[in-house]
């Protein structure tokens, strides 16, 4: 029998997630929006490219929860994006009560499931799932560090000139202006990357990390980035379908480690079957330490105006 992936939200990222899933054919796909037929027609036209990509999926497009019941881990990608005249604080509660609501559903139809939350602003919506899933903080899990790891990994690459497949890199902390690329345990083949790059050149690197996603949306115009944050979310979904134990950064509910509690902050983590099966503690500088602790308290300060703490 093949594992069942929801995506909740058929915009850009849920939709995109929904072709990588399908297109690895990791496990069938429930796309699910509240927006009639949009999850149905970009789900019909998935399933209509599998005869092509060669990929046995099943893809439903649907508007009721009742679909996506039993499935093994449910990917949620819904929220709305600020508008003109909105204060952060309305995007904040607005995103807030869409998460709790999503969570609720998605729960009580798949009761076992493990939860990847896509929607922004990511650590303080990974909290709200948390607090509305009721389950364990193993099976809740927040889908930044490997997109923000993912972009430092492509700066590096090509700054080096060298395979993408070389380059390993760790980002921390909270997923934005805060969060904390670490160039000492960034490598290529091995190789530590502040052996290889100038400081200043490495520094400049850091910071459009940090901007990435401001950098595309800057580009766009009207819009953000959805193929990396969507094959992030997937490289995640596939660590955990086939229990790969594999080590990578997540928002995860910490509860002492790093110094930190009670709170949804990204840090290394092993994915297997179970969700989160380990929280890898790695040795930090006094400044690394201060930074990241920095990250945390943006986040608490998020979780606070929607009382999520």
């Amino acid at each position: 029998m093949r594992k069942k992936v929801t995506v909740v939200g058929s915009g850009n990222v849920g939709a995109t997630a929904a072709h990588w899933i399908a297109a690895k054919e990791l496990a069938d796909v429930v796309l699910l929006d509240v927006v009639e037929g949009v999850p149905q027609g970009k789900g019909l036209d998935l399933a209509e490219a599998m005869p092509i990509e060669k990929r046995d999926v099943k893809i439903t497009g649907t508007n009721d929860y009742a679909d996506t019941a039993n499935s093994d881990v449910v990917v949620i990608t819904a929220g709305i994006a600020r508008k003109p005249g909105m204060s952060r604080d309305d995007l904040l509660n607005t995103n807030y009560k869409i998460m709790s609501d999503v969570v609720a559903k998605v729960v009580a139809a798949s009761p076992n499931t493990i939860i990847i939350v896509v929607s922004n602003p990511l650590d303080a919506m990974a909290q709200a799932a948390f607090r509305q899933a009721g389950l364990p903080r193993e099976r809740v899990i927040g889908m930044a560090g490997v997109l923000d790891s993912a972009r430092f990994r492509t700066f590096i690459a090509e700054e080096l000139n060298v395979s993408v497949e070389n380059v390993t890199a760790f980002v921390l902390g909270g997923h934005g202006d805060t969060m904390v690329p670490l160039p000492r345990y960034s490598t290529v083949a091995g190789i530590p990357i502040t052996e290889l790059i100038a400081p200043d050149r490495l520094e400049a690197m850091v910071q459009r990390t940090r901007d990435g996603g401001a950098e595309i949306v800057k580009f766009l115009k009207t819009g953000s980035a959805y193929y990396a944050p969507s094959a992030a979310a997937v490289e995640m979904v596939e660590a955990i379908l086939k229990d790969k134990k594999k080590i990578v950064p997540c928002a995860a509910y910490l509860q002492g480690e790093y110094g930190i509690n009670g709170l949804y902050v990204g840090v290394p983590c092993k994915l297997g079957a179970g969700g989160i099966e380990q929280i890898i503690q790695i040795k930090l500088t006094g400044d690394e330490q201060a930074a990241l602790q920095r990250s945390a308290d943006s986040v608490k300060e998020l979780c606070t105006v929607i009382g999520a703490l």
